[in-house]
């Protein structure tokens, strides 16, 4: 069974940065499309950025694009989620997911694709 555990979030100011980090232990990623969630309150889930097995492609949501970087470490055991230029509405509790290559190639935003997700983290842009 994969877990995943995010960490990295917390209180920045308008204008800054974060990274996420989605780990997984004793399993390598390469094998699973990894995908950022988010979930700010009284909203649905939102699909943020999603890296393909081995991360060759990426895809994100055009209320991210040239702000939020998808990447994974030469490891396989982790995927970051490099965030700058944050602004008040990223404000949410974020979460990484996880499906197997043999489920979904390529890259999705569409959670009820994926079968793994971690607990998730706050994020909170504010001054």
């Amino acid at each position: 069974q994969l877990q995943l555990v995010e960490s990295g979030g917390g209180l920045v100011q308008p204008g800054g940065s974060l990274t996420l980090s989605c780990a997984a232990s004793g399993v390598t990623l390469d094998y699973y499309a990894i995908a950022w969630f988010r979930q700010a309150p009284g909203k649905e889930r939102e699909g943020v950025s999603c890296s393909s097995a081995y991360g060759s492609t990426t895809n994100y949501a055009d209320s991210v694009k040239g702000r939020f970087t998808i990447s994974r470490d030469n490891a396989g055991n982790t995927v970051y989620l490099q965030m700058n230029s944050l602004k008040p509405e990223d404000t949410a509790v974020y979460y990484c997911a996880a499906v197997h290559i043999t489920r979904v190639v390529g890259t999705t935003l569409r959670s009820e694709d994926y079968d793994y997700w971690g607990q998730g983290t706050q994020v909170t842009v504010s001054s």
